[in-house]
């Protein structure tokens, strides 16, 4: 394992704190007190809050998508690919809360506002396999005919309600009741 970076433990840091206190609640001060460096430090490795915000968005993301591509069955069926995108996201969400909770306060800011239409209005530019397969799948009609916004909802609107459940410790999701809350999403998806 390699040894963090100044530029691993800012962005660390800044992960923690904005999962717990949100954007405006975790000001750079507070960041490089975290990390342990000078408050100037940062500005070396990011020229502004908004700079470090994004890009540590970038990195999760990144670490999302490999694990959503690992042993991604793309040749396979349209179902057998949703099981494996919705169970890998939910595994890897639960076992990384913070990742978690900072997603879900990006997604919900400006920033992620901005990045989620750029996503829906735009044909992304990096592999996306949960659109890839959304647009095959209605254009196949094995999905109902519905605008690619309201199939993501139907698919992962309850997934997010149900991480943010079981890590407030409401439900605990075995592998059985992931299973099958996985079959529900599909049903409500296909034709």
């Amino acid at each position: 394992m390699k040894t963090p970076t100044k530029r691993d433990e800012i962005l660390q840091a800044a992960l923690e704190l904005i999962a717990e206190r949100g954007f405006h609640g975790a000001p750079m001060a507070m960041i490089a007190e975290k990390a342990g460096v000078g408050a100037g430090t940062i500005y070396r490795y990011f020229e502004t809050k908004e700079a470090l915000i994004r890009q540590l968005f970038e990195e999760l993301k990144a670490k999302l998508m490999v694990t959503l591509l690992a042993d991604h069955p793309a040749e396979r069926p349209a179902r057998e690919r949703f099981f494996h995108l919705w169970k890998a996201l939910f595994r890897y969400l639960v076992a990384n809360p913070l990742h978690f909770r900072y997603l879900e306060q990006y997604h919900n800011s400006p920033y992620g506002v901005a990045q989620h239409r750029d996503r829906l209005l735009n044909k992304p530019e990096e592999q996306d396999p949960i659109r890839d397969l959304f647009e095959e799948g209605v254009e196949q009609q094995i999905l109902k005919d519905l605008p690619i916004l309201v199939i993501f909802s139907l698919a992962f609107g309850p997934l997010f309600g149900l991480i943010q459940d079981q890590l407030n410790g409401f439900i605990e999701m075995d592998d059985d009741l992931t299973e099958r809350t996985a079959e529900a999403c599909w049903d409500a998806l296909k034709r």
